[in-house]
């Protein structure tokens, strides 16, 4: 077998020949010969995936010397936190609508993780729902495969031939054109030799198992000026959400169907929008995959795009006006006001160019005195390397993914969550000058200085920071998104500390948090649970954690919202309407898994329940009365939650609702996600009844 070095230099010399000329015969010809070499003299067969590894959107695990024998097989390499391997994605995507499984073409991703939390198979699965990935998906937590194949960074397509030989690699973004072209002209050339296989393969998509929920991986959230409304970007359904405070939905922009189209509220469509800032009757959307940002009239009820071509961008200086400047993967947005001014500049987390930009609501002279048309999008802060660069000039600074802001009016300050170094970075609005808060370490290269750990400056450590919001002007809050915590960091001191909640138990509280804001008036903090698919509340006085019911305005109701179909099995009561009389309330949960299933070790299962009264607010939960949620650990125990109920409560309480949330896999390591949200009514009684006990039986099944 060839050495893979010498392999890997013959891929290199094949992509600079390549570059001399786009005349197609040319580049058919040299791939031909290119393929020819690596059928005899330059044959290396790539080592198949080890064993036990868990897959996801098939059935049952994959070999290369197998079930993908005969195929012409695409391996992305790819971490989920990477926006670069976002970028890639929608490439993958072109190549497999021109190119099926039948046809022999199939694209394997790799999962090859950065983060210790992006190691769980349970995260993975949730990133592959978030982001729309039809094809197998294998996670190879100890990178095996990645270090054997000599893979260097993220993203890395492998191109794998009917034999398992090695027949190509690209490093990095914008390889569509080139990947495209090279698998037609293997395909061609290998069903000449009749080596290509139409066998099918054990597909079973993920994303075809879910229960429907009102929220679909909520990603940021922002409160009003007046605090009587909430924007959520449903990022999921391709949708923002504006909520009353009651948690009923007052818009609904955009569909649940990815797309580019500005228009009604009804018609307009965006795709995986992420942050979002409230002006008045405006709310300006960081619509990250559509590469542009929209502006939603609440009055009028229409959307428009004010920057951005709906095409990535590489551009890392900028200075167009609005939709003529091309942008990459904006984040974030907030609202910040010139020399004084209280808002005429829109501050963008790009994350695509680790980067921050503005974009000039009015005229304006800023930064540094220079005048800019209304209109304009030009970079503020940030070379558009990635790393964790600090220094006086915003130019030679430079960032790693920022993925959350918050501007601080009293301090003129921009703080910054940046997630791919996992640190909270200041920002000078006075000059540009770029610090460091907490996280990281001195060396601006090494992007994998991440723990959790409490502590000063660069002691404290993060993983993946989503996002960041002031409670007082000294006090910044953190969406620490893959510790799964909110933390608080000292603006006198730096010093960053976990907000310990009073009613939550130590983990498994939070699932990847992607967004917080703060409503000053009711002293609230309001929490975009991503993976837990819900809004959370903390008061911010008491540290009592509940959640937002978020409920349709036509009343539909909660219930009504969620698919009843079950295809994993139903759940049942021992009463159609539950009776009780006493001032206890025990829930019984009992799962029974069909044969060949089981819990995801380690992923976080778990259920937790709350009560409305009769006009739908909320009076009472698992976690406001100090006993947490139920954690879903074996199919043969019985999991028991105890409710001590209020006499006054007692007299409110008329509905009970119950969410359960779990991770499954069968035996040969597929797996899967499954949520249920049902509805319990309950009567209470004056004559006693012995039996207050309410049992729950939950069957999965694998169908």
């Amino acid at each position: 077998m060839a050495d893979l070095n010498d392999v890997l230099e013959f891929c290199s010399e094949l992509d600079a020949k390549l570059t001399t000329t786009k005349e197609p015969l040319y580049r058919e010809k040299r791939i031909k010969e290119h393929l020819e070499l690596m059928g005899k003299k330059l044959k290396y067969i790539i080592p198949d995936f080890e064993k036990d590894l868990e897959w996801m959107n098939v059935s049952s695990s994959l070999s290369l010397s197998a079930d993908l024998k005969g195929k012409i097989v695409v391996l992305d390499f790819f971490t989920y936190c990477c926006i670069n391997c976002m970028h890639v994605l929608p490439d993958l995507e072109a190549l497999e609508h021109v190119y099926s499984v039948q046809d022999g073409v199939v694209v394997v991703g790799v999962h090859s993780a950065k983060f210790d939390n992006e190691k769980i198979s349970a995260n993975i699965l949730s990133a592959i729902l978030r982001y729309g990935i039809s094809h197998p998906v294998v996670n190879d937590p100890s990178m095996e495969l990645w270090e054997k194949l000599q893979i260097i960074c993220w993203p890395t397509f492998v191109i794998v031939g009917p034999e398992g030989q090695f027949l190509q690699t690209y490093v990095g973004e914008g390889h569509r054109q080139k990947l495209i072209e090279f698998v037609s002209v293997a395909l061609s050339y290998y069903r000449g030799k009749e080596l290509i296989s139409k066998s099918l393969l054990p597909l079973q998509l993920e994303k075809e198992k879910l229960t429907l929920t009102p929220l679909y991986f909520p990603g940021k959230i922002c409160v009003s000026e007046d605090g009587n409304r909430i924007a959520v970007s449903d990022t999921g359904h391709h949708r923002i959400l504006v909520l009353g405070k009651d948690g009923i939905i007052q818009d609904c922009i955009g569909g649940q169907e990815r797309g580019f189209k500005d228009g009604g509220f009804k018609e307009a469509k965006m795709y995986n929008p992420q942050g979002i800032v409230f002006h008045g009757n405006l709310l300006y959307i960081a619509d990250t995959d559509n590469h542009c940002i929209r502006k939603a009239d609440l009055v009028g009820r229409c959307v428009i795009t004010i920057v951005g071509t709906g095409v990535q961008g590489n551009d890392k200086v900028g200075g167009k006006n609005g939709t003529e400047q091309e942008i990459s993967s904006p984040w974030d947005v907030a609202l910040h006001g010139s020399e004084g001014k209280k808002t005429d500049l829109l501050l963008i987390a790009m994350a695509g160019t680790h980067q921050i930009w503005v974009y000039y609501l009015q005229d304006a002279a800023w930064p540094g005195g220079s005048q800019h048309k209304a209109g304009t999008c030009l970079r503020y802060a940030g070379s558009g390397s990635e790393e964790n660069r600090n220094g006086i000039c915003p130019e030679m600074a430079s960032f790693a993914q920022p993925s959350g802001l918050t501007v601080c009016r009293d301090l003129n300050k921009l703080y910054v969550a940046d997630s791919e170094s996992s640190t909270i970075r200041a920002v000078s609005l006075a000059n540009g000058a770029v610090k460091n808060l907490v996280g990281g370490e001195l060396d601006p290269r090494n992007l994998f200085a991440f723990g959790d750990r409490e502590g000063r400056g660069l002691d404290a450590k993060l993983q993946h920071p989503l996002c960041v919001t002031l409670v007082q002007k000294d006090l910044l809050v953190v969406a620490d998104s893959y510790n799964h915590k909110v933390k608080a960091v000292d603006l006198t001191t730096n010093e960053c500390t976990t907000i310990k909640m009073g009613n939550a138990p130590s983990q498994n509280t939070l699932d990847e948090p992607g967004g917080i804001c703060f409503d000053k008036d009711r002293h609230l903090l309001y929490i975009a649970d991503t993976n837990n698919h819900s809004i959370k509340l903390l008061d911010w006085n008491t540290k009592i954690l509940n959640t937002l019911p978020v409920l349709f305005s036509d009343n539909i109701g909660l219930e009504k919202s969620v698919r009843q179909d079950r295809p994993f099995g139903g759940i049942s009561f021992d009463k159609e309407v539950f009776r009780c009389t006493a001032q206890r309330l025990t829930l019984k949960l009992q799962v029974c898994f069909a044969e060949g299933l089981h819990f995801t070790e380690d992923a976080p299962s778990a259920w937790y329940i709350w009560a409305d009264d009769e006009t739908g607010q909320q009076i009472l939960s698992s976690t406001t009365n100090g006993i947490g949620t139920g954690k879903l650990i074996d199919a043969s125990q019985q999991t028991l939650l105890v409710l001590d109920l209020e006499p006054n409560v007692t007299q409110k309480f008329t509905t009970l609702f119950i969410k359960l949330k779990i991770f499954f896999c069968d035996d040969n390591n597929a797996c899967r996600m499954k949520e249920f949200l049902f509805k319990q009514p309950i009567v209470f009684q004056e004559r006693s009844v012995e039996d207050n006990d309410l049992i729950l039986d939950l069957l999965i099944q694998n169908h």
